[in-house]
């Protein structure tokens, strides 16, 4: 073996790449430490900026992966190296392209009628329309079939009555796609339906939670429904049943796994630089044993995570993906990204406290990636099913 160890890239991922998902990189890359670092700052003292969205749209971003409609139709790789980059930088900026892309987008485009999908996917690719998913409730986020939203079938429509929680995006929403019951199916299995709400709508009430710590750059809100008429043209014909939700949550976890890992790569990399700058018995931390394990374990999970990652976005556009291989890479990845900023963080003793280093706002966020979209132990769960064959979620 004679070839030189490329410590940033272990198992030569970009190599990996096509030219196509090089180019998408790279410019991924150049954007979210330019435009989207610069902003930064700004965005967590002032809060969210719908321009960034309008921003994203322009690039070809948003609802990357859907051919037609003013879309990109990008590679599901693509889509990872893009939330891997904008997570870099912070979180929010891949929770604004993963909600607009794999939830809202996904959604339409996948159990739209066609009529829906001309209406309103060229405008959320542009970014003129900000949508959102409104699945979650207070008492049942990992157990949505415990859903109490319902929709009563009324002449022309639907009135849908009901109470959503940690909604991401809603207090800026145009479009709400909002997940009820049809009261007249009763417990069926196409019970739950997909519904298209718009802003301004009566009886819609958005209320922004504002005491979340994690996620400080993207909103989130609660969503009250009391009597809201929603015509029948508004529903998603497709989306029979939880499958369809779960189709889109799907595609959401998919890159949370490679934006976790985003993070992880800036607490790691910082963390090298602070170690190799830091003397505080007269030599550099990163000349001790204990440090440099430490940043041999970060490399190392890192590394490996990507490779997951790739190989399941390939997996993917074969077709042959699956929600459990997602769910693996998903729980993975949040889970050893959390404890690499961990990690960073006592290496940087009290400046890892310092919001100027960065790394306590990747932990915040990294626990909420580890938590949105499927907690650790439910994706356990999915996994042991899938090996035991026993429902264990009760």
């Amino acid at each position: 073996m004679r070839s030189r160890f490329n410590w940033e890239d272990p198992f030569l991922l970009t190599e990996q790449l096509s030219a196509d998902e090089r180019a998408v990189q790279e410019s991924a890359r150049q954007f979210a430490q330019g435009r989207l670092q610069a902003e930064l700052e700004k965005t967590l003292r002032s809060g969210y900026d719908p321009a960034i969205v309008r921003e994203l749209g322009a690039l070809g971003y948003l609802g990357c992966t859907i051919k037609g409609y003013g879309c990109a139709g990008m590679s599901q790789v693509s889509y990872g190296l893009i939330a891997r980059e904008f997570e870099r930088v912070d979180a929010g900026y891949r929770g604004i392209m993963s909600v607009q892309a794999s939830l809202v987008m996904h959604s339409i485009y996948h159990f739209g009628s066609e009529g829906q999908k001309a209406a309103w996917l060229p405008r959320l690719a542009s970014g003129e329309v900000i949508g959102c998913f409104g699945m979650t409730e207070p008492d049942h986020g990992s157990n949505p079939g415990g859903m109490e939203t319902q929709a009563v079938t009324v002449a022309g429509g639907f009135r849908i009555t009901g109470h959503k929680m940690w909604i991401s995006f809603s207090p800026v929403a145009d479009l709400f796609i909002i997940w009820a019951k049809l009261a007249d199916v009763g417990k069926g299995p196409n019970a739950v339906r997909g519904f298209l709400v718009q802003k301004g709508a009566p009886g819609l009430t958005v209320r922004k939670v504002d005491d979340k710590v994690g996620l400080p750059n993207g909103l989130t809100g609660e969503v009250m429904l009391t009597d809201v008429f929603v015509p029948e043209e508004n529903m998603l014909p497709q989306a029979l049943g939880l499958s369809g939700s779960l189709d889109a949550l799907t595609s959401a976890r998919y890159s949370i796994a490679w934006g976790a890992l985003g993070s992880a790569e800036d607490c790691w990399r910082r963390t090298l630089e602070y170690t190799l700058a830091r003397k505080p018995f007269g030599k550099p931390l990163a000349e001790t044993q204990l440090v440099q394990k430490k940043l041999a374990d970060m490399q190392t999970e890192i590394a490996i995570g990507l490779q997951a990652c790739l190989r399941v976005g390939r997996l993917i556009d074969e077709g042959k993906g699956t929600p459990e291989m997602i769910s693996l890479v998903k729980r993975n990845s949040c889970g050893k990204a959390l404890d690499i900023a961990r990690t960073a963080r006592d290496l940087h003793g009290g400046n890892g406290l310092r919001g100027s280093y960065r790394i306590m706002y990747h932990m915040m966020n990294l626990e909420a990636d580890n938590t949105y979209e499927g907690t650790h132990d439910v994706h356990a769960l999915v996994l042991g099913r899938a090996q035991t064959g026993l429902q264990a979620f009760y």
